[in-house]
């Protein structure tokens, strides 16, 4: 049960981080100008009509106004419903919604592991505790995404955040019951686990730089209004961290294609689907990368990018938790097997 519990947690959050990326990529960061009601209610409304002005914190829109260097008396209540969407605010308030079975999931698995693993397994009961307080911690952020204007440093810390969660869930659904998947490799297991540890570093470095690049590609969304997105990439060749980020993914696809290669060399006749899923990520990724960069800044690809990087993330740690361990399982030792299906 806890396993399963677990992955309910970790698909949810694959699942929000999606959620996150249409979101950056549609605009809608700021459609709900207030948390952690959205528009001064708890069910947003769909048009103008139906705000209530009055459960509207007009002080704060003056301070955020100031914070950016604008006049605070320029604000009204008429110009505020005027910056209303309901498309943006309607997609940010899903957002919102699917950050409530990645909650309740928490709870219920920290409350599974006080009752079941107190005393016997305790590293478990500390990883649930961690994953509720980053949930908490990853909603207080949101908080701060949207009272600071969506701050590009707080921004990156969220997905950060939100990544380290995903890992601890991913770790808990291995470890989480009675016996673990292992892989048994040849005498070259050592050299295959170290070369995708370096991939995953790196992976996490890439993902770090590109969530610094989405932040660009937001502010180049509120300065270019709407002038066409493939004119974005051109000024954003002119940032030595959008360059790294764009190198960067070659190095990646290297150890990807040499993480595959001793695999299938090494280990087995054939890929087993982690590491299936794992190298079609890389190459997928690949692609919506010259896709970004040659073609433009389109929204979809930006939403493929960030949500199938979440995947890779997820399945390659999985991959290096069941690679690490020298023992087989008890069914794999009786069956003569290796452990790898």
């Amino acid at each position: 049960m806890f396993q399963k519990i677990a992955l309910f947690c970790t698909i949810s959050l694959i699942v929000l981080i999606f959620m996150g990326g249409i979101v950056r990529a549609s605009g809608s960061g700021m459609g709900c100008p207030d948390w952690p009601k959205c528009w001064g209610q708890y069910i947003p409304p769909t048009s103008k009509e139906q705000i209530d002005t009055s459960k509207l914190d007009l002080e704060k829109y003056k301070r955020k106004r100031a914070r950016y260097g604008g006049n605070p008396e320029e604000i009204t209540e008429e110009n505020v419903i005027d910056e209303f969407n309901p498309v943006h605010t309607w997609t940010e308030y899903i957002n919102r919604l699917l950050s409530m079975p990645i909650g309740i999931g928490s709870f219920v698995l920290l409350i599974y592991a006080q009752v079941h693993f107190f005393k016997k397994r305790k590293l478990l009961l500390v990883l649930s505790y961690t994953s509720v307080i980053l949930v908490l911690v990853n909603a207080i952020m949101g908080a701060v995404v949207v009272y600071t204007g969506l701050s590009p440093g707080v921004i990156t810390t969220h997905m950060a955040l939100a990544i380290l969660l995903l890992c601890i869930l991913v770790f808990l659904v291995w470890n989480g019951g009675d016996e673990r998947r292992h892989m048994i490799f040849s005498d070259k297991r050592k050299v295959i686990v170290s070369i995708a540890w370096i991939l995953f570093v790196l992976i996490c470095i890439e993902g770090v730089m590109g969530s610094q690049v989405r932040e660009m590609t937001d502010e180049l969304k509120k300065s270019h209004g709407d002038a066409p997105r493939s004119e974005w990439t051109a000024e954003l060749e002119n940032t030595w961290v959008y360059l790294i980020h764009r190198s960067f993914s070659w190095l990646i696809l290297l150890f990807t294609l040499t993480y595959g290669w001793l695999n299938l060399k090494y280990a087995q006749s054939k890929l087993t689907w982690v590491e299936v899923v794992v190298i079609l990520n890389v190459l997928s990724q690949m692609v919506l990368g010259l896709v970004l960069s040659n073609v433009g800044i389109l929204p979809i690809a930006q939403v493929l990018h960030v949500g199938l990087s979440s995947i890779l993330v997820a399945t390659l740690f999985y991959w290096l938790l069941t690679a690490t361990q020298d023992r087989l399982t008890p069914q794999a030792a009786m069956s003569g097997s290796d452990g790898r299906n």
